[in-house]
């Protein structure tokens, strides 16, 4: 079959043309963005509703997406104070989150710049973007490819692949919203995650440095549990956490498995990164009327962003998230969806 045509999306503020490709294989169908390299749209056959949270209308992209689909970057997650060093030299980088920290690389990071596609086929796409040495702060220029591939088996696989001129921090991740339910929010949903620590994080949401057991706390998922937890105040815990499964990246590996129990839908998670950040969209306000014609508010998805350990560069004991010269920094996740 020949390849399928890029498709007029809307306009970015700048009047850049933003694109949609339409990729499809598996039991699985993916809308793709060169905005971000967003999956804007995901469906599973003989699933009604859209296993993404998004929106049809580019505007409301503009207006009122909290990285929706998106896939951030140089450096995604929290950098305390926007401040690092590498082999000695230190740099400041932009403090976009609240002024005092840099979260998912900056006001203009790769989340919401335009990609290009550079390989279009049936079932998969390949996006690239270069990163400018100097933007935002960071240094080097950060050469970054994204893949997704649907595969048989309902499997997405996302591969992001970096590679720099200068010593520098690198850490993609897919920002993907999911909700595999029928239309309402995502607490039921059960999750397990394969982790036996998580860190805790300050009022800035930055790691305190501790890498905290599991056990005996809201944050133990090693068994599926709903993502309704409570704390011993019976008050709904609010995940915004890295969970912890590995000192460094390894072997493709089973991390998380999420089950609705309204729909009978079931996401595994593979992948090679070190950590997952659980967040289960707490913070996220009213917005028009997205996927399925479902408005969304608080908990109306969940996310498992698949990446090295939030500021990184800056705690002793973490995982590295330096990528040198000459070497090419691969991170694999895979989701795979079946219905019951």
């Amino acid at each position: 079959m020949s390849a399928p045509e890029p498709e007029i999306f809307g306009k970015t503020k700048t009047g850049e043309t933003v694109t949609r490709v339409k990729i499809s294989g598996g039991g699985l169908t993916a809308h793709i963005l060169n905005f971000g390299a967003v999956i804007q749209d995901l469906r599973l056959e003989g699933h009604d509703h859209a296993l993404v949270l998004g929106y049809d209308n580019f505007e409301d992209y503009k207006s009122y997406s909290p990285y929706f689909g998106a896939t951030p970057g140089r450096s995604s997650n929290r950098i305390a104070n926007g401040r690092f060093e590498i082999d000695g030299k230190e740099f400041q980088v932009e403090c976009n989150e609240n002024g005092i920290t840099n979260l998912h690389g900056g006001s203009d990071g790769l989340g919401v710049s335009l990609w290009t596609f550079e390989e279009i086929a049936e079932d998969r796409v390949t996006l690239k973007i270069i990163d400018p040495d100097g933007r935002a702060g960071f240094p080097g220029n950060c050469t970054v490819r994204a893949y997704f591939h649907l595969k048989e088996g309902g499997v997405l696989s996302v591969i992001y692949e970096s590679e720099t001129d200068q010593p520098t921090i690198a850490n993609i991740c897919n920002h993907t919203y999911f909700n595999l339910g029928n239309g309402t929010d995502t607490l039921e949903h059960k999750l397990m995650l394969a982790a036996d620590h998580y860190l805790p994080t300050d009022e800035r949401q930055i790691p305190t440095g501790e890498i905290r057991p599991v056990d005996g706390t809201a944050f133990d998922f090693r068994e599926p549990q709903a993502m309704k937890r409570k704390d011993e105040n019976g008050k709904q815990v609010l995940f915004d956490h890295n969970f912890c499964f590995s000192p460094k990246r390894t072997e493709k590996r089973k991390v998380a498995t999420v089950f609705a129990p309204s729909s009978g839908v079931t996401m595994d998670v593979l992948t090679t990164e070190p950590g997952v950040q659980f967040y289960a969209a707490f913070k996220l306000a009213q917005t028009p009327v997205g996927l399925n014609g479902y408005p969304y508010g608080p908990f109306a998805g969940f996310c498992l962003e698949t990446q090295v350990w939030p500021d990184a560069v800056n705690q002793s004991g973490f995982p590295s998230a330096i990528l040198h010269p000459g070497e090419t920094l691969k991170q694999e996740t895979d989701y795979i969806f079946k219905k019951d």
